[in-house]
């Protein structure tokens, strides 16, 4: 079913293609006020292959999907506008505070969801971020309610060792289940924003026992991006080995006030974190030193801030490291791969499995949804569409007819950057229409 195309055919076919039809005028209750916004998603749309089956009548009807986020606040305010009329909700937090985080990241995702499949059944979970066990609650959940497709945009680097391993992984897969039985959820995860946010390789030391990123240089300089906490997370695979990452001020060596630490065991891991001071002049970086074991790969991400020493390669952290998930990457309106999709090789499955399109325009805000986040919630969408036709598919071909039909860009086959390709459902023909 593979369709190889060249990024560049592609992109003068799909720009050339006519849009979809569509309402023209924007709902009263939209924020965004663009007037070409509702044409713009129509052509959106159509470079998916969307078009074709809603017009034949396949709009998820009787499909369930979870949306798993970490960003819900005022998620009520958008019922029956940019979300389905009803919804169910459930928080896996022990606070069972859906709208715990004061951010709408979920609420636009489900917003892409239901414009692709808006006869879809949508249900939305967030979970503690310090507690793998309420993210596999959520799964859990979902999976009792009968959702056949969860969307997740959030990654969490430390949750595995950066090669699809760990035990949340081996608790995800068994949940999940192989994807050929009945009730088998098929699980769409993003591929990160952290292609250049990530570094990884194996340990090297300098004379004074810290890892060298290049040559001589054992210091990675942190830029945060605003005032919001910094993560800073090293992963690796042998439990025998265990790494401590240090925050310094460049200038002095020493430990800025309030970094915090902390050591995990299963998956082993290292983690820093702080809330950078606004307007105090202080610079950042992180230096990694090796306390036992034998020196082996290790993997380091970095959440709210840049990193001067980077690797492409390998930067997809959990969940979309893992073989049991669907990964998926972002491409720009050229259909090259935006510059912070994270790519492989990092995992038994290759990774990306597929990419989508950004950004995707929004009714609820005047900027468009962008980021690996807008991308897996189309994907996901395209699968609920393919479940809604084919009510008898299991996960493993709902998956295999998403990565078979992508749309090949870059070199031919699967590539480290853009996976399979471009998702894109086939052409059906319309529906008969009542007379």
């Amino acid at each position: 079913m593979r369709i190889p195309l060249v990024a560049s055919c592609l992109a003068v076919a799909l720009l050339a293609a006519p849009a979809a039809a569509a309402d023209s005028t924007l709902p009263t209750w939209a924020t965004n006020r663009d007037e070409r916004l509702p044409q713009d998603r129509a052509l959106h749309l159509d470079w998916l292959g969307v078009d074709d089956w809603q017009e034949a009548g396949f709009s998820g009807k009787g499909v369930k999907i979870l949306v798993l986020d970490t960003g819900f606040r005022g998620y009520r305010d958008y019922l029956g506008k940019s979300l389905p009329a009803n919804v169910v909700a459930r928080s896996a937090r022990k606070d069972g505070n859906l709208e715990h985080k004061d951010s709408q990241h979920g609420v636009l995702v489900a917003e892409v969801v239901h414009a692709i499949a808006p006869d879809a059944e949508i249900l939305l979970s967030n979970w503690d971020t310090d507690s793998p066990e309420t993210f596999l609650d959520a799964v859990r959940w979902a999976k009792d309610q009968g959702a056949r497709v969860i969307t997740c945009s959030v990654v969490m680097p430390s949750w595995s060792d950066g090669e699809g391993n760990g035990p949340t992984h081996r608790k995800l897969s068994q949940l999940l289940g192989d994807g050929t039985k009945p009730g088998d959820p098929l699980f769409f995860s993003c591929a990160g924003n952290t292609a250049q946010r990530h570094w990884s390789g194996v340990f090297s030391p300098a004379a004074d026992g810290y890892h060298r990123w290049t040559k001589d240089v054992t210091v990675n300089n942190v830029s945060p991006w605003y005032d919001g906490r910094v993560s800073l997370e090293v992963c690796w695979s042998d439990p025998g080995a265990r790494y401590e990452i240090e925050v310094i001020d460049p200038a002095t060596g020493k430990q800025p006030e309030g970094v915090t630490y902390r050591q995990q065991t299963d998956p082993p891991a290292s983690v820093a974190r702080f809330v950078p001071k606004s307007g105090s002049g202080i610079s950042y970086a992180l230096r990694v030193k090796q306390l036992s074991g034998k020196p082996g790969k290790f993997h380091l991400n970095s959440l709210a801030a840049y990193l001067s020493e980077v690797k492409l390669a390998g930067s997809i952290p959990f969940p979309g490291d893992g073989p049991e998930v669907v990964t998926v990457g972002a491409v720009d309106a050229s259909f090259k791969r935006a510059s912070f999709s994270a790519c492989g090789p990092n995992s038994a499955q290759p990774k990306p499995d597929v990419v989508a399109p950004i950004p995707f325009g929004s009714f609820m805000r005047s900027r468009p949804f962008s980021g690996t986040s807008c991308a897996t919630p189309q994907a996901a969408a395209a699968a609920v569409l393919c479940l809604s036709r084919n009510s008898d598919w299991t996960a493993a071909q709902a998956r295999k007819y998403i990565t078979g039909w992508a749309r090949d860009l870059g070199p031919s086959g699967h590539d480290c950057e853009t996976g399979h390709g471009l998702v894109w459902l086939p052409h059906l023909a319309p529906a008969p229409r009542a007379k």
